[in-house]
């Protein structure tokens, strides 16, 4: 059990201990909550953090589950077991996605506040979460961050179930996961604190996180 998502993020940082300093790491966090976990990352291993911004798209009449997801420039994820097992097909959600890609526009306006995607060629990205369930938006992130030619994607999650947690491996060079829970029900029942992140927290991390970014580069 973990005390809250900031204790995820101390946690992770010792398992990435090797690239604390790393000119060429970046950190790229899925928000909301995934921005907490980045930001205690960030502090730890003195790397800079930006977001990575996806949407899952929902089942008709059960938006929670997931038929895939789609990340900010444009990758599409899609869960085909869950398209087939619903008899619908990506044509059918053409307009779901459409609709996300507005959200996306908006979220990408908000919290990048005017800054370009960030450059990931030749780079190690390390994307961070609070957690995996069905892992559709991390996946459409390791899908979005691989169109920017990394030299490596590395992925770092507090608790997921074992069946996502095994794909996640499959799409990612290296996968950090600190507690893989036999049964699994929710991301949320393996934190004593999961309390909803807000846009203007989102926001606030990533301000503070780029300040103490840059007075670690001040030569003293």
């Amino acid at each position: 059990m973990l005390k809250n998502r900031e204790e995820a993020g101390e946690l992770l940082a010792q398992e990435l201990a090797a690239f604390r300093d790393d000119p060429d790491a970046i950190l790229l966090a899925l928000p909301r909550g995934g921005v907490v976990v980045g930001y205690q990352l960030s502090l730890a291993l003195h790397l800079p953090l930006d977001v990575l911004i996806t949407r899952k798209i929902g089942a008709p009449r059960n938006p929670e589950y997931a038929l895939g997801a789609v990340g900010e420039t444009g990758a599409v994820y899609w869960n085909h077991g869950a398209l087939s097992e619903l008899s619908l097909s990506e044509r059918s959600l053409e307009s779901d996605v459409r609709a996300l890609k507005e959200e996306i526009a908006r979220r990408v306006a908000l919290y990048r506040q005017g800054r370009p995607f960030p450059h990931l060629e030749d780079r190690t990205v390390i994307l961070v979460d609070d957690g995996l369930a069905t892992g559709a938006t991390f996946f459409a992130a390791a899908a979005t961050a691989r169109q920017g030619s990394p030299q490596r994607v590395i992925g770092a999650i507090p608790v997921g179930p074992r069946s996502t947690v095994q794909e996640a491996r499959s799409l990612v060079d290296q996968l950090i996961v600190l507690m893989v829970p036999e049964p699994f029900y929710a991301v949320g029942n393996f934190y004593q604190d999961f309390a909803q992140v807000q846009d203007r927290d989102v926001l606030q991390y990533l301000n503070l996180a780029e300040e103490a970014f840059l007075a670690k580069k001040q030569p003293h």
